[in-house]
């Protein structure tokens, strides 16, 4: 899909309105909303800006190719040819920056990850998921901040939720929804045979205060008394907090020491949660729609095998197998996994949009 020079023009035209406005702006609120769109667009300005001038140069080559002088007319030529094998890859790039964005991919997001069939060992997996997107985090420089967590009864956790902040969170974690799978022998098996356990992991956006309201009066609130692992430190006053969507019958617990930080939580966890369930119905039309989609939204989908016997790591959608086990589950190279699932799903819009 090439992209016109009326296309090219438009992008470059909308960057420096939005330049010029941002530097004449006083209005804060203004100024958020223009820096926003100005971050977003300069990436896509810059690529127009050099595919508009790479084209140009062809042209004014292929001039210098019938010109009378043999010597430039050669030296055009072998500039020609190289710009114009280096032009379909403008083109592509290109192409991809002008794709619809996702309006949610710059969000920040919620990650809540649950110990699946298993047991014990699915709680320990469950941990090993949570310190693998921890470490991501922290090698991509975002802030991570625990929510709520009930640990499993030898390690890990039944269930987990953190909030992740940062540049572009949802977007790079949104293909990580769904059911993660283990092969490995655990600690606790004297025979050494293989055991598979199972972890949920959903990844929700964190909808601003414009995208999504919550009707509190659809909402009924529990307190009640807070206790640590193992019913260990039980709290004498009612500070957890139990939220319920009375229309879908979602549900949120949020058990730290402050009843009016779990009261604020759990109401922003429930509002990402309904949020999410309208993404995942809007999710399901189009992949009804357009085969093929990698971000179906379907939790019950068994997506990555996590083989430590063969120490490989399998993501089923896109048929990708990585012998790097021990790297990817540190954190270090699920990037890896993650870029190419990325990739994936640009190349299926892409094509989409070619065979409208």
């Amino acid at each position: 899909m090439h992209a016109p020079e009326a296309r090219l023009s438009q992008v470059i035209d909308r960057f420096e309105q939005v330049e010029a406005r941002l530097g004449a702006a006083g209005d804060p609120d203004e100024i958020v909303k223009l820096s926003k769109e100005h971050a977003e667009l300069k990436p896509v300005a810059e690529k127009a800006s050099e595919l508009r001038a790479a084209r140009a140069e062809l042209d004014d080559l292929a001039e210098m190719m019938e010109g009378g002088d043999a010597e430039m007319a050669d030296m055009a030529r072998e500039e020609y040819y190289a710009l114009k094998e280096r032009l379909p890859e403008l083109e592509h790039e290109m192409s991809l920056l002008l794709l619809p964005k996702d309006k949610d991919d710059s969000a920040d997001a919620l990650i809540e990850i649950r110990a699946g069939t298993g047991g014990d060992e699915a709680a320990l997996f469950a941990g090993d998921l949570y310190a693998m997107y921890q470490r991501y985090a922290q090698l991509r420089g975002w802030s991570w901040e625990l929510v709520s967590a009930s640990e499993g009864e030898h390690g890990g956790y039944k269930e987990v939720i953190a909030q992740v902040s940062g540049n572009g969170v949802f977007g790079r974690l949104k293909f990580e929804s769904g059911v993660h799978r283990v092969q490995r022998v655990p600690a606790t098996e004297s025979q050494g045979r293989i055991h598979t356990s199972a972890a949920t992991v959903a990844i929700m956006p964190k909808p601003e205060e414009v995208d999504f309201d919550l009707d509190m009066s659809e909402v009924r609130v529990d307190t009640m008394r807070a206790s640590g692992a193992g019913g260990q430190h039980v709290n004498k006053t009612e500070s957890a907090v139990r939220m319920t969507h009375l229309p879908t019958g979602i549900m949120v617990v949020c058990a730290e020491k402050s009843q009016h930080q779990n009261r604020a939580r759990a109401q922003e966890l429930l509002k990402a949660k309904l949020y999410d369930m309208q993404r995942e119905a809007a999710a399901a039309e189009r992949a009804a729609e357009r085969k093929g989609q990698i971000g179906s939204g379907d939790r019950s989908e068994r997506i990555r095998t996590y083989n430590y016997p063969q120490g490989r790591v399998s993501d089923h959608r896109i048929n990708l197998t990585l012998y790097k086990l021990d790297q990817i589950v540190a954190g270090d190279e699920l990037d890896e996994v993650i870029s190419a699932l990325i990739a994936e799903d640009q190349a299926a819009r892409l094509a989409a949009l070619e065979d409208a």
